[in-house]
């Protein structure tokens, strides 16, 4: 990944910036929908790896999981899969502990959840199953709807936690975003001092912001006096 890419993954990884507020940088966008935490209380980031399978085998699967690198979100997709999983507890410790992935993420079932839970992986998916898929190799390529899910992934990042996982597309790797996300920090920042600390009510923070008060801490702020940057619409250079 380039600098600038780096340096986002960074901010929020130092300052455990969550989906929640990803999503608004993002302008309530960028939610990977169906998935949610196998295991609670982790958070990750870092560029995504995608790794396919279909026709209910794991095949390329397992061949697909031998590239990936350290930090890497993996991320799962399936493609005429019926109701198996995906993978269990072999290949989550093999990509886990052995290749150094920071999550794996699954558009899909995992099966072994007992394995998987007990180890605390920091794993997110659409729910568990017993059955696993057929470990055979497919006749058939892979198919043409993984090519639309590749272009949208390509030079992504994944942010994980317990909201679930957001994507920040390589469109939004600007200095721009960077702004947005120091943008949303000290809005946060703000807006529990009214509550914690100013006594006032989340209408008075919120919708009348009377944050920027005289009196108010906040006040000198002028990065919170500008238009917020967080309104949605396209990204910015």
């Amino acid at each position: 990944m380039d600098a600038l890419s780096n340096a986002i993954i960074e901010k929020i990884r130092r300052n455990r910036i969550s989906t929640s507020e990803v999503t608004d940088c993002l302008g309530k966008t960028g939610v990977l929908k169906g998935v949610g935490a196998l295991n609670p209380r982790h958070f990750r980031v870092g560029p995504i790896r995608l790794i396919t399978a279909w026709n209910c085998s794991n095949w390329e699967l397992h061949e697909q999981a031998s590239a990936v690198e350290p930090g890497e979100v993996v991320i799962f997709h399936a493609f005429d899969y019926e109701d198996y999983a995906m993978f269990g507890a072999l290949v989550a410790k093999f990509l886990l502990l052995y290749r150094e992935a920071a999550a794996l993420v699954v558009c899909g079932l995992v099966r072994d959840a007992h394995t998987l839970r007990m180890e605390n992986y920091p794993i997110w998916c659409e729910g568990v199953t017993p059955v696993g898929a057929f470990n055979r190799k497919n006749t058939e390529p892979e198919p043409a709807d993984a090519q639309a899910v590749r272009r949208r992934y390509e030079g992504a990042i994944a942010v994980c936690d317990d909201s679930g996982v957001a994507i920040i597309g390589k469109e939004w790797m600007t200095a721009d975003f960077l702004e947005r996300l120091d943008f949303i920090e000290l809005q946060e920042d703000a807006w529990f001092h009214c509550i914690d600390t100013a006594g006032m009510t989340t209408y008075e923070t919120v919708c009348e912001k009377k944050y920027f008060d005289e009196e108010s801490v906040f006040s000198r702020f002028d990065r919170l006096r500008d238009a917020s940057p967080l309104a949605p619409g396209e990204p910015k250079e």
